[in-house]
């Protein structure tokens, strides 16, 4: 079983534009409202492959039931901590001709301590039935910085993997706290370390020093360049497919699936990291905030390259 928290889940609206005009009018050419969110993305993703999943998280009483019915849609289990008010809107927009999405994204919901308190308690009982924790998404208004942080030192003694993927500060309190594996992009890494990374090599050795703290699994995703794998002892790349672009949104939490589902069968570090590839590749493949289709992702497989460096 995955189980994936969402504290600060959206309703993710994409617009694709032909070119956009900033400082004027700009013609939608094409629209799709979906329920979104990190931890949702990484749920429906983990479903479409096949693994049992669930989500957990903080949800609102006003909307919440379209994020519930997309989840129930896909098969994904649920169980939330419900709030007053309504779900934030995330708008994504794509500007056709330059492959480039734009996205404004509100803060959500303000939390407060009982709602944490009733959140830390729903996730150690979920987890005692779980393979997977993923921690993933931004952090809601009212939640400490450090609450990642907090959740997987509160699944300590419980058989269950954390899985982390944060910025800024979330992440760097995070993997304090060592979980079985985190997902950071260059600038995520460059903030984790303290320090640029000019180049793929000081990629490499960033992710190495990370692994060595005691996090089992260390991904860096590189965007069209890629991503890079190590388990600390062994250093993998992948360079990234060379497909049609039409949404990067949902992409990095396709990998995070992909390499989950990969963990979850045991298999070794090349097939993990070639299911993240993949899973991403067929993500960004899809229209607006659509995200890895199954048979799109299988059809990938075999296309990605991985080399030991």
């Amino acid at each position: 079983m995955i189980t994936a928290v969402s504290l600060n889940p959206s309703i993710d609206k994409a617009l694709t534009i032909e070119r956009f005009r900033y400082g004027s009018m700009n013609r939608v050419m094409s629209t799709r409202r979906d329920a979104g969110g990190k931890a949702i993305n990484v749920s429906v993703v983990a479903a479409t492959l096949g693994a049992e999943t669930r989500c957990a998280g903080f949800l609102c009483r006003e909307n919440g039931r379209i994020i519930e019915n997309r989840l129930m849609a896909h098969g994904v289990q649920s169980e939330f901590v419900w709030l007053e008010g309504s779900v934030r809107t995330n708008l994504k927009v794509l500007d056709a001709e330059q492959g480039v999405v734009t996205e404004f994204n509100e803060p959500g919901v303000r939390v407060n301590a009982q709602d944490l308190a009733e959140m830390t308690e729903l996730v150690c009982r979920l987890a005692e039935d779980s393979d997977f924790l993923v921690l993933t998404g931004s952090l809601p208004p009212g939640c400490p910085v450090d609450y990642y942080a907090q959740l997987i030192r509160a699944v300590e003694g419980i058989d269950v993997k954390c899985a982390l993927d944060a910025e800024g500060e979330a992440l760097r309190r995070g993997i304090e706290a060592r979980p079985c594996l985190i997902k950071p992009n260059r600038m995520e890494l460059e903030m984790a370390v303290g320090r640029p990374l000019a180049d793929r090599a000081g990629v490499i050795g960033a992710a190495k020093e990370l692994a060595r703290r005691g996090i089992d699994f260390v991904a860096v995703s590189l965007g069209a360049e890629g991503a890079i794998l190590t388990d600390g002892e062994r250093t993998l790349s992948s360079p990234g497919l060379h497909v049609p672009v039409r949404s990067t949104v949902g992409a990095g939490d396709s990998m995070m699936a992909g390499m989950i589902y990969g963990l979850m069968a045991e298999k070794p570090l090349e097939e993990v990291l070639r299911r993240g590839m993949a899973c991403a590749a067929a993500s960004v493949m899809a229209e607006g905030t659509r995200l890895t289709e199954r048979s799109t992702y299988k059809s990938l497989l075999d296309d990605v390259m991985i080399e030991e460096v």
